[in-house]
């Protein structure tokens, strides 16, 4: 399946999830449309950083609630280890030896509440990651070829929906918060976030994860979509100095890419 053809179709599943709740499109929709198009009995998504809290966004039911609570809680599973190597964690049986002995208090925790595979994807656009959508089944579960791409496109749309959704901080933007714009809006500024969270790390002197968090807090404060505050800082329209505050404004200038 070509990968244009495939986003366009987990698009309209999502977009399907959010009219059954009769609210515009939100991470949640993305974790209960993957669980009705993969063999999966459940879905949950958290936030994750490396310089604040993580926590849970949302869990299609208990199990997948006590997953994400297990794993931020005790610091390992799965979704940790996701996390922290910018890759899938496909772990098809939890009674697998090698895993018992690799997550020794988490497969024991999540075995008893009721999951036996768990995969773990993160939510990434270049160098920023905001979190991990996390998959269970409670049967040994293989994930085939197209189950795997539909997983990672599931992943990829969640991205972008919290990404803008961020300055809300709930996964699902408050009703009338933010403008509904459609899909197509989000996937064209995933570049440019990425490249102006980058600038950022030479203006302020911080690493990829410390400037995200700053780009974040101003556009919080101004009121701003990330997507508008990337193409001022990318168009140089912005420049953020090393004592810059949340609610003051960067430097203004002229300035041409």
């Amino acid at each position: 399946m070509r990968p244009g053809s495939r986003s366009t179709r987990i698009q309209s599943l999502v977009a399907e999830q959010a009219a059954l709740r009769g609210a515009r499109v939100g991470v949640v929709d993305v974790c209960t449309a993957a669980v009705a198009a993969l063999p999966v009995g459940g879905a949950g998504l958290s936030a994750m950083s490396r310089t604040a809290a993580s926590h849970p966004l949302c869990s299609t039911d208990d199990i997948s609630e006590q997953l994400e609570e297990l794993q931020l809680t005790l610091g390992e599973g799965p979704c940790v280890d996701a996390f922290t190597h910018g890759s899938a964690v496909l772990t098809p049986d939890l009674l697998t030896g090698e895993l018992q002995d690799r997550w020794t208090v988490f497969a024991d925790a999540a075995l008893e509440a009721g999951a036996r595979a768990v995969f773990a994807l993160p939510l990434q656009i270049g160098a920023i990651s905001p979190g991990v959508l996390d998959l269970y089944a409670n049967v040994p579960t293989v994930l085939g070829a197209e189950e795997l791409a539909d997983a990672m496109a599931f992943a990829d749309l969640a991205t972008l929906l919290l990404l803008d959704a961020r300055i809300d901080e709930t996964g699902a933007a408050a009703d009338g918060a933010v403008p509904d714009r459609g899909f197509e809006d989000l996937g064209g500024h995933r570049a440019e976030i990425d490249q102006a969270t980058g600038m950022l790390t030479a203006q302020l002197d911080v690493g990829i994860d410390e400037a995200f968090v700053r780009f974040r807090a101003y556009a919080y404060m101004q009121g701003r979509r990330l997507a508008d505050v990337a193409a001022d800082v990318v168009a140089r329209r912005l420049h953020f100095s090393p004592d810059f505050s949340p609610d003051a404004e960067p430097q203004q200038t002229d300035e041409e890419p």
